[in-house]
């Protein structure tokens, strides 16, 4: 069947929006081919930095024709409504037939809908898909009204080997394209999509992004191998370089010894974000004194000269860097530390400097609770953790806040783990990023989002549906991350009021915050397969905020669920709380008094009252020294009593105190489960 080609040719299109875009060209395209009743058997996109292609194959030559009938109104109805179905339709009432029904004499029309061409579906179809492609940022060029991403040079539409006559702005649609900018800039002309990716090939351009990848990164690590070096694993540059680039050409070029005592962390970071260059290691893992980088052309000198001038600007660009390494380390960290007054945290939440006087205050507090954290250590890292914002390095490269702060307090003499404290005190920012570990940086990091989790909160900007301006989701995972991973007993409520009394804010943020961090704790435990509404029937208890102890009550929870009697009980529970709810609604009145042991008739009440009052006293028990799987099999006990119970019990009796007794019996199977957990919280 018949195949549409389409390549839309512009200035370069930024890499990062290149994937998101042929994707979305092919979303578009395809649902209005489906939309059209047009079929297809396949569909894929490509994008270079030049242009975004389309193939799709096995598109009939035009439309199905459609037969279709359709009912009116009855025969003696209003001529207006008559007149209405007529012009719906497009017929004359000689055209249309009557047919008795059942329910009467109804007009009825039978409309054929004789299908169009492709092309001429296209020609109106494409226009509209190149115009609602949804780019971040969009521009006009010269005279015209159209808004793209770049400019446009050409469009290239072909269907069945034939042209699509289709006008997009100021373009119109041929069988046209070009090949690389300066390798290959003739005109090309292209008949299918075979012909198309064959021809660019040999114009130097590789179309699919998947092919530029694979080569760059091939090439780069033979590059690296060849001098007995790795490639630094970064994924997200080789993504980027991958959209720079339509013919990749890899080279190796070298870093002047000069600034191989500049923090490897510097190089690398200046390299990636002005020069987008590769980083090799040596077998040591460090650093090495080389470089990749990926031209967009060839040469006839082997690179010789790409090489030459990709050293001179990099050792521009670090000369910036090792200047600005050499005056920060002129002053101490301490005495950067003032001019964080000048920079404001929030305006609402006030300056860096007294967001660092709540995070040292904070962090000594929490620092008891995080087995080997020194507090004094803990102050001076605290004290610290913002300071290379003040630094030259940090304000030309951002990044690395927190990482040259480490290597300022280890060049003035602070202890190793105060330096490492200040490296780590922004991690994890992300369910990848490695959690700190040291407990000075630990205590650092907790309180550095603790604070600003209680000041958002305070101020009101919490996150709402998918915004979260301030990352507040983020922290709040770091913080459950930090307390679940080093095996902290936290009390969170606790920390939670001690940071807004640093703040002096008037409300109270510690029982919303709870509440958060309870969704939170939901995500981050969705990936072990821990079900939300058991974390749900812990939290329900009130009061509980360590996190620890949760996650023993939480897995004890899951364990006894997944057993026979846990499964059995929780029918039970649910059979006692449905009847107590109705009989206390019924009744105007709460059964939650003791039972009467005296009141009972059979043997199955008083087996039944002699486990509850035995399971409470051990559960309670149990619960009090943090043994919540002792608790669960003090609740198991129970099983065989209460099954008893129900199967030869009749609660709703004909003798009223008899069945006000036997609902004070269910209210305390109630309670008893749920001094472990809230049982109506359990879904399924």
């Amino acid at each position: 069947m018949p195949e549409l080609l389409l390549e839309i040719l512009s200035e370069e299109i930024p890499a990062r929006m290149q994937t998101k875009a042929a994707d979305d060209l092919k979303r578009l395209v395809t649902a209005g081919l489906k939309d059209a009743g047009l079929e297809f058997s396949s569909a894929q996109a490509y994008a270079t930095p030049r242009r975004l292609a389309l193939v799709v194959d096995g598109i009939p030559e035009k439309q199905p024709d459609i037969s279709e009938e359709r009912r009116g109104p009855k025969v003696d109805a209003p001529d207006k409504a008559i007149q209405g179905f007529l012009g719906a339709v497009g017929l004359t009432m000689a055209e249309v037939e009557t047919r008795q029904t059942d329910k009467g004499l109804f007009l009825f029309a039978k409309i054929e809908k004789i299908g169009r061409a492709t092309p001429d579906v296209l020609t109106e179809l494409l226009p509209k898909a190149f115009g609602d492609l949804p780019w971040p940022k969009s521009m006009r060029w010269a005279s015209h009204d159209l808004r793209w991403v770049r400019a446009i040079h050409s469009i290239a539409a072909v269907f069945d080997k034939d042209i699509v006559p289709v006008t997009f702005g100021p373009v119109d649609a041929a069988a046209l394209t070009v090949g690389h900018r300066f390798l290959a800039p003739e005109t090309i002309t292209v008949t299918d999509f075979n012909d198309y990716k064959s021809q660019l090939a040999a114009a130097k351009v590789m179309l699919d992004p998947a092919d530029r990848r694979k080569l760059i990164l091939t090439e780069a690590t033979k590059l690296a191998e060849a001098k007995g070096l790795t490639l630094k694993d970064d994924i997200g540059l080789l993504n980027e370089v991958t959209g720079l680039v339509e013919w990749p050409v890899v080279y190796m070029g070298s870093i002047d010894d000069e600034f191989m005592d500049v923090p490897p962390e510097v190089l690398i970071t200046s390299m990636k974000s002005h020069q987008k260059y590769f980083s090799c290691l040596d077998k040591a893992g460090n650093l090495a004194n080389r470089f990749i980088v990926v031209a967009n052309t060839e040469t006839t000198d082997g690179g010789t000269q790409v090489v030459a001038g990709n050293e001179r600007v990099l050792r521009a660009r670090l000369s910036d860097a090792k200047f600005f390494w050499d005056q920060d380390r002129k002053t101490s960290l301490s005495a950067k530390a003032p001019a964080l007054k000048d920079r404001v945290f929030h305006a609402k939440l006030g300056t860096v400097d007294e967001k660092v006087d709540r995070m040292q205050a904070l962090a000594a507090d929490i620092a008891p609770n995080v087995p080997g954290a020194d507090k004094d250590r803990v102050r001076s890292a605290a004290r610290l953790a913002k300071a290379d914002l003040s630094s030259g390095m940090v304000a030309e490269f951002p990044d690395l806040q927190g990482i040259m702060g480490r290597y300022y307090a280890i060049h003035d003499g602070e202890s190793d783990e105060v330096a490492q404290a200040i490296a780590e005190h922004y991690a994890p920012q992300g369910p990848n990023d490695t959690c700190p570990t040291n407990p000075v940086g630990v205590s650092v990091s907790l309180a550095d989002k603790i604070d600003s989790l209680v000041g958002f909160f305070a101020i009101d900007e919490k996150p709402t549906g998918s915004k979260d301006p301030f990352a507040l989701r983020r922290a709040a995972l770091g913080v459950i991350r930090l307390i679940l991973e080093n095996d902290l007993r936290l009390p969170l409520l606790t920390v939670f009021r001690t940071s807004a009394k640093l703040y002096e804010f008037t409300g109270d943020p510690a029982d919303d915050l709870l509440a958060f961090f309870a969704d939170r704790l939901k995500v981050h435990l969705k990936e072990r397969g821990v079900l939300h509404d058991r974390i749900d029937a812990v939290f329900a208890l009130g009061g509980e905020d360590d996190l620890l102890r949760l996650m023993a009550r939480v897995d004890a929870l899951t364990e006894f669920l997944a057993t026979d009697d846990g499964g059995n009980l929780l029918t039970a529970y649910r059979r006692a709380a449905n009847i107590l709810k109705i009989e206390e609604k019924k009744d105007g009145r709460a059964y939650d008094a003791g039972a009467d042991a005296g009141l009972f008739e059979q043997p199955e009440e008083t087996a039944l009252h002699d486990a509850l009052v035995q399971a409470g006293t051990a559960i309670a028990s149990a619960v009090g020294e943090e043994d919540f799987t002792g608790a669960m099999k003090a609740v198991a006990g129970l099983r065989a009593p209460v099954d008893a119970f129900f199967d030869q019990v009749t609660v709703n009796a004909d003798d009223a105190a008899l069945r006000e007794n036997r609902l004070k019996v269910l209210n305390q199977i109630r309670t008893a489960l749920e001094g472990v957990a809230d049982f109506s919280k359990i879904e399924g």
